[in-house]
This record gives structure tokens, C-alpha cells and sequence, in this order.
């Protein structure tokens, strides 16, 4: 029924309080590189884009800025660490139209601007076994 949906693994986030420290240990002491860093101020999140050698899945460092009681509700309960499991997509719209139609639990019911220039939106955990989901789709021009 939602064949064709996901086109491959964008990224996996991971929720930090801080970006500085993070971004130390992974570019720093592991040596990874961080390609992009930017505020989404759509979002309220800072967020840091880290490639691992050679290619694969990239990660996605991401910190609460002032105002945004999604993620800082989430290190409360949590702590740091998996926050999220990003799925490219082509088309958003269409993808989030297919998921409603099949009844599945939306955090977002239209796309957003996310970090990169690119359009995202959530999956509520529940439809996902507790995983929170987000799709992206990525701005042309731009990975």
C-alpha cells in the first residue's frame, strides 16, 4: 500500500543539550567531519550535520534553542541520545497524504522548513513502535 514511500536513510538524529561539547567529540576526539551547522529558527534547534568517512549515514547533532519544550521536555525524560530516524523522501506532500489516508498517527500535518533547506515533517512515535520518524525532502541543489 505505501510501496515507493521512502526513498533511503537521510539521517539519525541525536538530541544534545549542548551543541558545543557534542560537536567537539565528534568532529574532535572521532574525528568526523562536521559538513553543516546551522540555527533552524523554524524548529528552535541548533542543529550540526556530521559525515562519516567515506560515506554512510550521516548524523544529525540537534540542541534545543530558548522556546522550544519538544526537545527540552525530551532530555528531561530522557537524557541525551536517539532522537530521531530521518527517511528521504520525493515528495513530502504526497508521502504525508498516503500516511493520513492509512490512518497513520502524524505529528505534522504539512510539511515544514527544516534544517538544509529542506521540507520535513514527523510521524508521531506511535504509528513507528515508539520511533520518532521524520521525512525529508531534500531541496534541490542540496544533499
Amino acid at each position: 500500500m505505501l510501496e515507493g514511500l521512502v526513498v533511503g536513510i537521510d539521517h539519525v538524529g541525536v538530541c544534545i543539550p549542548e551543541m558545543e561539547p557534542a560537536a567537539e567529540l565528534w568532529s574532535g576526539l572521532l574525528g568526523l567531519a562536521v559538513a553543516h551547522r546551522e540555527c533552524v529558527d523554524a524548529q528552535r534547534t541548533e542543529a550540526a550535520f556530521v559525515d562519516p568517512p567515506g560515506g554512510g549515514t550521516t548524523l544529525e547533532l540537534v540542541s534545543p534553542m530558548s522556546g522550544n519544550p519538544g526537545l527540552e521536555r525530551f532530555l528531561e525524560k530522557r537524557g541525551p541520545g536517539l532522537h530521531h530516524v530521518a527517511f528521504a523522501v520525493t515528495d513530502i506532500g504526497e508521502s504525508l497524504a498516503r500516511l493520513r489516508q492509512a490512518g497513520v498517527a502524524l505529528i505534522d500535518e504539512a510539511p515544514r522548513p527544516g534544517a538544509r533547506g529542506h521540507l520535513v515533517a514527523f510521524l508521531h512515535p506511535r504509528a513507528a513502535g515508539g520511533v520518532l520518524v521524520e521525512l525529508v525532502q531534500r531541496s534541490k541543489g542540496r544533499s
